[in-house]
């Protein structure tokens, strides 16, 4: 068996986490496989076609294929797999309408011609079901390896966080009140670190500008005492694989989150994290870890816990090989 990974980058996120973080274990499990970036146009995809000969599972990851390489592919006989995990049939949370018969479309068709779906969580696999009768989910995960658990220190400042692309940073732009609330009821005694590419401006609380970087990721997020993930309720949002949560937990960070998709699974309320729908809900909860040390403490301890047992590559990589070796 060989398989040929399809994937958006070898330096975009999803591409990272839920491909390349895995070959790792298909070289333990002797498993052949390549890795490429989705071909430009169509010489490189005719150049790409050609070299399939000795593969036998075609992995695409996110994006759909054209309609004459999924013809081609099914010409060739080789299993495909689509592994998705972002709401690819809606538009992103900042489009007026949410809907596309666009995007519709082409997911449907992709899934008419694949032997697997494997989507990031269950309302991701809801709506691949609606196309596909074998549809399964695997969430995002870490690496065990590289998170361990944060050094705690009861101080009198407690640095709330945030990690994520340019392409989230929309969400903590929609919640600044929250962070300009907690700022003015806690003066000096509350940060707020963001670790991106790209920032905010605040005007009363204390902004930390973290640039993001692989190698300083599990350290930067070792110096937090909450972490946060807001959304909105929406068809987009419903689709996030909850994936800055999993990366708190997994450092032993506790956690406030929208109650939306994913984040429900991930965070136990009142267990391992918090839920905040509104505004309000959001200072009070922050609020309530800012003033609780020990509860900070207890909660992340009880994260980190869940995130080891389910959410890491280690666990889920067996998953997958399995998979992978049952379509043959």
């Amino acid at each position: 068996m060989k398989v040929s990974f399809l994937i958006q980058g070898f330096n975009v996120a999803a591409s990272r986490y839920r491909v390349i973080q895995y070959l790792p274990f298909l070289k333990a499990r002797h498993i052949p496989y390549e890795v490429q970036e989705f071909p430009a146009g169509i010489k490189d995809w005719i150049r790409y076609l050609k070299g399939l000969e000795s593969v036998d599972i075609v992995f695409v990851q996110r994006k759909r294929l054209p309609i004459y390489v999924l013809l081609y592919l099914r010409q060739l006989r080789k299993k495909i797999v689509y592994d998705f995990d972002d709401a690819v049939m809606f538009r992103n949370s900042l489009a007026r309408n949410p809907y596309s018969r666009r995007r519709q479309m082409s997911f449907k068709r992709m899934l008419g011609f694949t032997d697997l779906v494997i989507a990031g969580n269950g309302f991701l696999k809801s709506e691949a079901s609606r196309y596909h009768r074998d549809v399964r989910i695997l969430p995002t995960p870490i690496d065990a390896s590289r998170y361990s658990e944060k050094e705690y220190r009861e101080g009198d400042f407690v640095n709330i966080g945030w990690i994520g692309d340019h392409g989230s940073i929309h969400y903590m732009e929609s919640y600044k009140d929250v962070w300009e609330g907690l700022g003015k009821r806690y003066r000096d005694k509350v940060a707020l670190t963001i670790i991106c590419d790209t920032f905010i401006e605040t005007r009363d609380i204390k902004l930390n500008r973290v640039q993001w970087r692989y190698e300083t990721e599990i350290e930067e997020l070792k110096k937090l005492d909450i972490g946060v993930m807001p959304l909105f309720n929406d068809l987009w949002s419903m689709g996030k694989c909850g994936y800055k949560i999993i990366q708190y937990m997994g450092v032993g960070v506790v956690s406030v989150c929208t109650p939306v998709g994913i984040n429900r699974d991930v965070v136990e309320n009142g267990v391992n994290g918090l839920w905040a729908t509104t505004k309000d809900e959001w200072v009070e909860c922050i609020s309530m870890l800012v003033d609780d040390y020990s509860l900070r403490v207890d909660m992340g301890r009880k994260g980190r816990e869940k995130v080891m047992g389910h959410y890491t590559v280690q666990v889920c990589a067996p998953l997958l090989m399995d998979w992978l070796e049952g379509l043959l």
